[in-house]
């Protein structure tokens, strides 16, 4: 029996040993909380300039793709100057539709620069092309930002010369190539992802072995619209 008590008497903890014990798990749950304060908010700046840089990636990459693919196209059968319109903030021009909800043919594009409650944003915008009066409004749908701040896009276009210009509107071809410079907002740098988009004409084979590319373009659609007149 004595020797039952004695164990019975040594047996658990003791109240000293029960407040160092808690005292110690304080100290190392402020020193996990410390640690955790200091590099927490750099991973999360972290994660969130790889977001930043893959959403840049993937506007630029959808921007090019759709300078790269404009065609030689009339605003109207009655006109010889091309449906392109640039400046460094805007660029608008006619491509052939694609998507899951678009119908075949051909849609009128705008990528421009526009403020939102977030800052500004380069939008892409889109229409069904048809053939429209030369001081026609242009009503777009279907907005989708491609690229936001602190990122700001420019265009800048060049012909067969090379000779680079801030504007190309009411011309008879296109331009050779088109350059997309991105900005940092804050400080204006370039930054190394910027990059060009050398425009791949798509055009009939008997215009492209006509003497002007653009009047056969105009024939070809002055026809078209004819044909539907006629279906109508």
């Amino acid at each position: 029996m004595i020797g039952r008590r004695s164990w019975r008497d040594e047996a658990g903890f003791t109240l000293l040993e029960v407040l160092l014990a808690t005292l110690l798990m304080t100290v190392i749950l402020a020193a996990l909380a410390t640690v955790t304060a200091q590099w927490l908010p750099n991973w999360n700046r972290g994660i969130a300039r790889v977001q930043r840089a893959e959403r840049l990636a993937i506007g630029l990459e959808r921007a090019l793709a759709d300078l790269s693919v404009a065609e030689m196209m009339p605003r109207s059968a009655d006109s010889k100057l091309l449906l392109f319109e640039g400046n460094e903030l805007s660029v608008t021009f006619v491509r052939t539709a694609v998507g899951p909800s678009t119908r075949p043919g051909l849609e009128i594009i705008r990528l421009i620069e526009k403020a939102d409650a977030q800052g500004l944003a380069l939008v892409r915008e889109r229409t069904p092309f048809s053939p429209m009066p030369t001081n026609a409004q242009i009503r777009f749908v279907d907005q989708v930002v491609l690229i936001r701040a602190p990122f700001r896009v420019t265009f800048s276009y060049a012909g067969p010369d090379q000779v680079w210009q801030s504007s190309w509107r009411d011309r008879t071809q296109l331009p050779s190539t088109v350059r997309v410079s991105v900005r940092d907002a804050g400080t204006g740098q370039v930054l190394a992802v910027s990059s060009a988009a050398i425009v791949h004409v798509d055009a009939p084979a008997e215009c492209a072995r006509a003497k002007s590319a653009t009047a056969c373009l105009a024939a070809r659609l002055k026809s078209s619209v004819e044909r539907k007149e006629e279906q109508l």
